[in-house]
């Protein structure tokens, strides 16, 4: 019955993003305002061109502390290396790539356009749904 759930069902489709030209400092605000721990990055066609999360504001602080550099832009920080998945990806196949990950949550592509995120208790919600 799991096997059946399919990404599309459980995905959050209301999302925050930012783009690479957005202030790190905006960005962060951002998160916490949403209490959120990233955010896909997107271009001006709604590409997906990277992610921003709470690792790459680490790096943010550290600049400031020992470089003496304030600010910048998301684009500068972002991860760039984004593992993804379709909507019609099974919850199974996403579990068990979170299981070797420490990923909190993968995009969810569709025609390489970003339209949603799945996380790690968007996977335990489709567990609960059906038991």
């Amino acid at each position: 019955m799991l096997r059946n759930i399919s990404v599309r069902e459980h995905m959050a489709t209301n999302l925050v993003t930012f783009t690479p030209d957005m202030g790190v400092f905006e960005a962060i605000r951002q998160l916490l305002k949403h209490k959120i721990t990233g955010a896909p990055v997107v271009d001006e066609k709604g590409h997906l061109v990277g992610a921003f999360s709470e690792m790459d504001c680490l790096h943010v602080v550290l600049d400031a502390a020992y470089h003496e550099q304030m600010g910048g832009k998301v684009g500068e920080y972002m991860n760039t290396a984004i593992e993804t998945v379709t909507p019609d990806t099974s919850i199974i196949e996403v579990a068990e790539r979170f299981q070797k990950s420490k990923l909190r949550h993968f995009p969810v592509l569709e025609n390489g356009r970003l339209v949603g995120l799945i996380s790690r208790v968007d996977v335990l919600r489709a567990l609960v749904s059906i038991y």
